[in-house]
């Protein structure tokens, strides 16, 4: 099926990931939905690309689709909250220990005593 340009967009940014809502016409001139969801990759050179990933919602699924997105949404939100438990998504977070400096020790000094004895006879 050959994708016409949009007649309705919307963007969403969410940090790395990006996700286009676009309204499409079918070549009966009828309207559809497609989800995008683009994510960026950092290659070890510094340079990047995207991954993409694309669904197809059609009119005669809208109702359900929209029913059972809003019971998941709203039972991951009453089991779990709108927090976000992550540490990769928490640019502020610490760990405990980071924070705790009663618990920084000095480093162990290392004695004569501490050295196993070792005689090149044994080698």
């Amino acid at each position: 099926m050959m994708e016409k340009e949009e007649i309705f967009s919307k963007v969403l940014r969410a940090g790395r990931r990006t996700y286009f809502f676009d309204v499409r016409a079918t070549k009966a001139d009828d309207y559809y939905l497609t989800i995008t969801e683009s994510k960026k990759f950092t290659n070890d050179d510094g340079s990047f690309h995207y991954k993409k990933h694309k669904i197809y919602i059609y009119k005669e699924d809208f109702s359900e689709f929209k029913d059972i997105l809003s019971e998941m949404t709203d039972y991951i939100i009453n089991e779990k909250g709108d927090e976000v438990i992550s540490e990769r998504h928490q640019k502020d977070f610490k760990k405990e220990y980071d924070d705790d400096t009663s618990k920084v020790t000095e480093p162990e000094l290392k004695t004569p005593e501490s050295f196993t004895d070792i005689d090149f006879d044994d080698i």
